[in-house]
């Protein structure tokens, strides 16, 4: 006899979602806040109040993670749950972290007769792509298993444009957004259009070849470069200054 359980939480069941709930064909329906219901039993009043959970996703737990070839465990800085002044931000507001501490790495990897191990180390401070990794979590705090190459660089302080970029990572300082039209009309925050020009601050060690050997970036240091538009992470610098992290393959001209 099939039995489907629904229990008390976040997400309400209006009459409208009635007919859907008719339309299975289940022996029995089973409810915490109202016990065991038969076929027929269901009406619009029975569904004014209720409440269905939806369940939390939840990483696993596990005791020890060993990352495998050219992979990183990264412990996640945890997220900041209060403004600076003091005000406490709801969960949707929380910024997600992008930075950790490396806690284990993989043996490395192979790049043709080549073997490399890895460019960070353990207790390093690191700064990821926002969207890498998979998250895992044990030992009561969150961590997240990355390649290597997701890794945009070191970060040794609290402020991002200290950021020593990784492989063929570039880091920029965005020139800022026009404020004015042509015309001389000021423009709202919402019709600035995002920069895609700005000077670089640091470049990484370069790439690396089919035999493993590197090849050093073409941008340096205080080059202006123009680079693609939706390109990178984004980061808001102590100084208030808007800064991005992208491949060297993003930046399309040196500007002078």
């Amino acid at each position: 006899m099939a039995t489907s359980q629904l229990t008390a939480s976040s997400v309400t069941a209006s009459t409208r979602n009635l007919a859907s709930l008719q339309g299975l064909r289940l022996s029995t329906v089973k409810f915490s806040s109202f016990g065991t219901l038969k076929p027929g039993a269901l009406t619009s009043r029975s569904f004014k109040a209720l409440v269905v959970k939806a369940a939390t996703v939840v990483a696993p737990k596990y005791t020890s993670v060993k990352p495998l070839g050219d992979r990183v465990l990264v412990k996640i800085k945890e997220t900041e749950e209060k403004t600076e002044g003091g005000i406490l931000l709801p969960t949707t507001a929380q910024s997600k972290p992008q930075g950790g501490e490396v806690v284990a790495v993989g043996e490395g990897k192979t790049i043709g007769n080549t073997k490399l191990e890895s460019s960070v180390k353990t207790g390093a401070q690191v700064i990821y792509s926002k969207y890498a990794g998979t998250e895992v979590e044990f030992s009561g705090a969150n961590h997240l298993l990355l390649k290597e190459d997701d890794i945009v660089g070191l970060l040794e302080t609290d402020d991002i444009k200290d950021l020593k970029p990784l492989n063929d990572r570039v880091f920029i300082k965005v020139s800022e957004a026009e404020e004015k039209t042509a015309g001389g009309l000021l423009l709202t925050e919402a019709s600035k259009e995002k920069p895609s020009i700005g000077t670089v601050i640091a470049v990484g060690p370069g790439t690396l070849d089919e035999e493993g050997n590197l090849k050093p970036l073409l941008v340096s240091p205080g080059n202006t470069v123009l680079y693609s538009k939706y390109a990178g992470n984004d980061f808001k610098g102590n100084d208030g200054g808007n800064y991005i992290a992208l491949r060297a393959s993003d930046v399309m001209a040196v500007l002078s």
